[in-house]
């Protein structure tokens, strides 16, 4: 019985990886979740320039998850480097990246492969990003172009985190899929909004953020459905995983692999380790000897 399991020709010893935003922006912090059970982490998305995000109140915790605008706060892509040397000397990572254009997706996905980067993320989806992320991923032809252009600027492979918040997420899959991607990441955070009553007016500086937590992972699971029947690349599932039974949801519908980030936020690294031996208690279970074996089973 083993939890190996091959994404977008990455083989990780363990399915579960860190989601971009938790525990992604210093090198030591990265090492510690690898060191956790992690399979491999994503880091946060990385821009050319310096940012500093919006301002606070940014984070909220609503009934069954979180609405967060935090608006992309990082060091840009030059000051990521030593983050970066610490990280990849303790186990995969996949170097998440967000740009205003396909040049500059190109030239950001360069640098992490300069670095080390297993293989690269694309912010396509961010929901609170003006300029970026959800107002490039919801064209299939934008997100081709994008794709074409860091395919041919890098040789690791390229992954494209896609948003839920589009009218047929399968067909931006098909994008992807179409310019070469090696993988798609599905989903980003819902587009959403808190009001405060008291206060007569919304609860974060930027108005509305992105929903995450558990009150999304049946929207995540019904998107790798859609998409494990329509694209030939791998899925990797992510939204609201917090124990096995969740990670076996996302694997059953079709992904290869999952990413957890709010479960992280709250329960700490060792999350990973509770459902790495969930998983693996599942399989003795039910007399399964791979994760290949359970990939998009609910399907058939």
């Amino acid at each position: 019985m083993t939890l190996e399991t091959s994404v977008g020709r990455i083989e990780l010893e363990r399915p579960g990886m860190v989601a971009s935003g938790i525990m992604g922006e210093t090198g030591p912090s990265m090492a510690r979740m690898i060191a956790s059970g992690a399979g491999a982490v994503v880091t946060k998305s990385i821009g050319a320039e310096p940012k500093a995000g919006y301002p606070n109140p940014c984070f909220t915790e609503i009934k069954s998850g979180y609405v967060n605008a935090m608006g992309l706060p990082n060091p840009g892509i030059e000051l990521f480097a030593d983050e970066m040397r610490i990280a990849v000397a303790a186990g995969p990572v996949i170097g998440s990246v967000y740009g205003a254009d396909a040049d500059e997706f190109a030239m950001l996905a360069g640098r992490m492969e300069d670095y080390g980067a297993a293989a690269v993320e694309l912010n396509l989806s961010c929901p609170h990003a003006k300029g970026y992320g959800m107002e490039l991923g919801t064209d299939p032809e934008g997100v081709k172009q994008i794709v074409v252009a860091v395919k041919g600027a890098v040789d690791i492979p390229v992954w494209a985190k896609l948003t839920p918040n589009t009218r047929s997420i399968a067909d931006i899959g098909l994008a992807v899929q179409e310019a070469g991607g090696d993988a798609v990441v599905a989903i980003n955070t819902l587009k959403a909004m808190v009001i405060s009553p008291e206060m007569r007016k919304p609860v974060l500086s930027n108005k509305f953020g992105g929903l995450s937590g558990p009150a999304v992972r049946a929207v995540g699971v019904r998107a790798v459905y859609d998409l494990y029947t329509t694209v030939d690349i791998p899925i990797v599932g992510v939204g609201g995983v917090t124990d096995a039974h969740d990670a076996l949801q996302y694997i059953m519908a079709g992904a290869a692999a999952f990413q957890v980030g709010s479960a992280v936020a709250k329960g700490g690294p060792d999350v990973f380790d509770e459902i790495n031996k969930g998983l693996e208690r599942f399989m003795m279970d039910y007399g399964y000897k791979s994760i290949s074996e359970m990939i998009g089973v609910a399907n058939e």
